[in-house]
């Protein structure tokens, strides 16, 4: 079993524990098709849809996980504008398309909108790094960036006096394992646990680390195995000693390989529908992992997180993360409403972590623009 006691009663850094704004950026080949069904918030389909949630809500950056349905909205989607194309096809395009990529403008925007520190999604789920990573793909051989993205964006943020952060998905990695994702229980049967994919996520994320030297360490959904946690986190505090490490990094093998039985994946789900019908999709534990700086709540304001530690809200300035042209403007937020969210997270000691979601050519659009410029305005005011 492995020892996280080396980090116990570890305080969290002074510059993460004041309570702040961060800007959470996902952007990558999904901003190309940049299509998801539009007007139901994920929170609202887990109460209203929970087996199917993940192929009928409003994540455009799944948009390779709902293609697999050939019932989603997505797939009739796909087939209208690009026929039997495969998701991989999207990588030229979205490589043409982000040359126009202007670090300098991001900064300047996210330092206008009154950011303390800036997560970028170096890898999410359908595997394609945005970086030019030392460790190839063994499945899918250069499915990563020529072009340092990561390594711009880390420049121009710091270089502005804000702290730079990165997120890895740890848990899903699509070009390992692509079995269909339609529920909680589904999304975690699908976790990678062959050795070669350990190695491999153990790997980059050490190359981040080694790198890029990020404040924040943001892995999403879980970790393949226990085994290499503390001897990561070890590394990394090495590396930054005032770094900060989130809460996602479940990494319990044996339930993860447990429910590809569609028996125990369908009592898990039965728990988790009870749990939310119970307490409500953000009422649920909020027990401490074996190690984490701070805690991470979706699509909330956090109420529920109050006096229970250091937490971060994230939510994106819409229903989606990745950019999804099928939204209105009406599900984005106004300059004032997210300044009421900003103050009611902070005022219960919690981070904001606003997310943008470019355009394949990494414009960010006017509606996602507008309101955090009028953030920035209203807290310098």
């Amino acid at each position: 079993m492995a020892d996280f006691s080396t980090f116990a009663g570890r305080p969290v850094p002074d510059w993460y524990a004041e309570p702040q704004l961060g800007i959470f950026i996902h952007w990558g080949m999904a901003a190309v098709p940049a299509f998801a069904p539009a007007g139901r918030s994920i929170t609202d389909l887990f109460v209203s849809d929970y087996d199917r949630a993940f192929v009928l809500g409003p994540y455009a950056e799944w948009y390779d996980n709902a293609l697999r349905d050939p019932d989603s909205p997505t797939r009739a989607y796909h087939r209208e504008r690009w026929g039997d194309a495969p998701y991989a096809a999207f990588r030229e395009p979205f490589e043409a398309a982000a040359a126009a990529f202007d670090a300098e403008a991001w900064a300047d925007l996210f330092q206008a909108a009154g950011a303390k520190y800036v997560v970028f999604v170096t890898k999410h789920h359908d595997g394609f790094c945005l970086w030019p990573t030392g460790v190839d793909n063994p499945n899918r051989p250069g499915w990563h960036s020529k072009r340092d993205f990561v390594g711009e964006l880390g420049e121009a943020v710091r270089a502005r006096g804000m702290r730079y952060g990165l997120y890895y998905s740890g848990g899903l990695d699509w070009t390992f394992r692509s079995s269909l994702i339609r529920n909680m229980g589904e999304m975690f049967a699908c976790v990678p646990t062959d050795e070669a994919y350990s190695a491999y996520a153990l790997a980059q994320a050490r190359e981040l680390i080694d790198r890029y030297r990020p404040s924040v360490l943001w892995n999403d959904i879980a970790w393949p195995n226990v085994e290499d946690l503390p001897g990561l986190f070890a590394h990394y505090y090495s590396v930054v000693p005032d770094g900060v490490i989130n809460d996602r990094w479940m990494a319990s093998k044996p339930l993860f390989e447990s429910l590809r039985d569609p028996a125990n994946c369908a009592a898990f789900n039965a728990v988790v529908k009870a749990r939310i019908a119970e307490v409500g999709v953000h009422g649920g534990s909020t027990s401490t992992p074996p190690h984490c700086d701070f805690r991470t709540v979706e699509y909330t304001s956090g109420e529920h997180m109050h006096g229970k530690g250091k937490w971060e809200s994230t939510r994106g300035l819409g229903l989606a993360f990745g950019y999804n042209a099928a939204e209105a403007t009406d599900d984005y937020m106004t300059g004032p409403q997210l300044l009421d969210l900003y103050r009611e997270v902070t005022a219960g000691g919690g981070n904001l972590l606003i997310n943008v979601g470019p355009r394949a050519d990494a414009t960010i659009p006017e509606v996602q623009r507008e309101p955090l410029l009028a953030l920035g305005a209203a807290l310098r005011a």
